[in-house]
């Protein structure tokens, strides 16, 4: 069902839309970045902050429409989970730059690729969120890339603790901890779809 909205309504929209491109920008460029085996963070600084933009004129204009197109809760907890994968992700790069990572392994490699794909998802849900249009699809799918993570997840960490393993700890420590942010992306990406289905729902 299609709502009949005035300009200012539609804004809400607009901007959401905006959102969903650039957490599905940021995961991709976290995804290269795993694949090259080298840091980007100061793209992703960049997308972090514009997103920080979106996010920040989302919550002024909720505070400045009388009627909103969505219960105001369900526009304010969507801006900031969407808010918060950019976040995640802008972490992780952050972290390999810290660590100064040179190699990435299989594992992390196909996380971040698994998180493109739930970032892609994402944006095409948040553009069809006007009409209430395909959400479920979408939901369905993050939902299966999240439980692909769980899985390549499970497996990493056990490789890391395995006998035979020959990293050191510090090597152990870096990698526990960027596969924990990573399991947060994608945990993340499943939660704004859970939610973007409840608002269709409410909303429909």
């Amino acid at each position: 069902m299609k709502l009949s909205l005035i300009p200012q309504e539609r804004k809400f929209f607009e901007l959401f839309r905006q959102q969903g491109q650039l957490v599905s920008e940021v995961l991709s460029e976290l995804s290269k970045s795993l694949l090259e085996g080298r840091s980007r963070h100061p793209r992703l600084r960049d997308l972090e902050h514009k997103a920080d933009d979106v996010t920040h004129e989302i919550y002024r204009l909720t505070d400045s429409t009388f009627v909103t197109p969505m219960d105001q809760e369900d526009i304010l907890l969507l801006a900031s989970s969407l808010d918060d994968i950019v976040d995640l992700a802008e972490e992780v790069a952050d972290k390999m730059e810290l660590y100064r990572v040179k190699e990435v392994p299989d594992p992390a490699r196909r996380i971040g690729e698994l998180a493109a794909a739930a970032g892609a998802a994402i944006a095409r849900a948040v553009d069809d969120l006007e009409d209430m249009s395909g959400l479920e699809e979408q939901r369905l799918e993050v939902h299966r890339l999240e439980n692909e993570g769980d899985k390549v997840t499970r497996e990493a960490l056990a490789g890391l603790f395995a006998e035979e393993s020959q990293l050191s700890a510090a090597e152990i420590i870096k990698w526990k901890d960027l596969h924990d942010l990573l399991e947060a992306v994608l945990d993340t990406c499943e939660h704004v779809a859970n939610l973007l289905e409840r608002i269709a729902i409410r909303n429909t």
